[in-house]
């Protein structure tokens, strides 16, 4: 079934709207698919106004099937982008609520999109690899033995989607995105973090202490980046897509000690130090240091733009700009 075999979405259902991905996704949507077009819903109250009042917002627990279905027949949804999601490391201290939301929760979207006819992207991750999974240049398809919770739901997350693309021809699609790095939005309770947080640090304190060992080298990919990812393979031609809902996307691989060399080049006095927080440090430690994604480069043509240096550079310059506002002070 193609919802949108042109490459055209024309109702779009966002949940996890308020979230680090889904508010930058929300806006960038709505530019190109016009702001009635696209219905932000979270479990809370859009802080930013700009997604409050940016176009249609609802309240939806994707716990609840009576929300779904409510909201999907108000609004007439012909594809969803489902980001209600419990990330690693709050995950770990909440095992139970990360199965909820990003097991049940996916559930009753993927019933919604089968019932009501959608498309339906599901973000996976690098936490749905494991310590036995090859470290460097990581397969799209290879062995997957997660030792954390999220890791667990995002490989059965993969696994019923599939289902439900072969079972019963629901266009599900989805990407495993590495660490995401953003500067508009505080971070969410993940492994990656730090590599947001340094930027604050570095421009309000000169100096950041970091939870991850000064080698833990991580795959990451500048928000930019990771929206276009999204988009690009919802429009994607459907015929293509040999893999539809795992594909590995990277931009750039980095270790604590080497982005702060390069903020250093901006910010020749900035110091990090390091106090290592062993629940996250373990994590980062079973994850990928690189991945393959010659998968989704072939079967939807992905191509990130932006480079390691260039996206600290912007990152430095665009938090800068938010400092010298008085009520963009309370970042995090």
């Amino acid at each position: 079934m193609t919802h949108n075999a042109g490459g055209r979405m024309k109702r779009i259902l966002v949940t996890g709207a308020c979230g680090q991905i889904g508010s930058e996704l929300t806006t960038t949507l709505r530019d190109r698919y016009g702001r009635e077009n696209v219905i932000a819903t979270d479990i809370r109250m859009p802080a930013n106004e700009q997604l409050r009042d940016g176009g249609p917002f609802e309240f939806l627990d994707c716990v609840d099937p009576h929300h779904i279905t409510r909201v999907m027949q108000i609004h007439g949804v012909d594809t969803i982008f489902h980001l209600a999601a419990i990330l690693s490391a709050v995950g770990e201290a909440k095992p139970n609520q990360a199965w909820q939301v990003n097991m049940v929760g996916l559930y009753n979207m993927l019933e919604a999109a089968r019932q009501y006819h959608c498309a339906l992207f599901v973000p996976s991750s690098i936490g749905a690899f494991g310590p036995s999974t090859p470290k460097e240049k990581t397969p799209q398809d290879t062995v997957q033995r997660p030792t954390t919770m999220y890791g667990v739901t995002k490989v059965a997350g993969e696994l019923l989607c599939d289902y439900y693309n072969r079972r019963f021809r629901t266009d599900t699609r989805g990407v495993r995105f590495p660490g995401l790095i953003s500067y508009e939005t505080e971070p969410g309770g993940g492994t990656t973090d730090y590599a947001v947080e340094i930027f604050f640090e570095a421009l309000r304190h000169k100096r950041y202490t970091c939870y991850l060992r000064e080698d833990s080298s991580l795959d990451m990919m500048y928000m930019p980046d990771a929206i276009s990812a999204m988009i690009d393979l919802m429009e994607a031609d459907p015929a293509r897509l040999v893999h539809r809902n795992a594909f590995n996307v990277t931009a750039f691989s980095f270790t604590p000690a080497q982005i702060a060399e390069e903020i250093c080049k901006h910010i020749p006095d900035f110091t990090i130090d390091y106090k290592v927080d062993p629940v996250r440090q373990e994590i980062a430690d079973s994850w990928p240091d690189s991945l393959d994604d010659s998968a989704a480069r072939e079967e939807w043509d992905w191509k990130p733009r932006y480079s390691f240096e260039a996206m600290v550079e912007e990152m430095l310059q665009r938090i800068a700009q938010r400092l010298e506002r008085p009520a963009e002070q309370k970042i995090r």
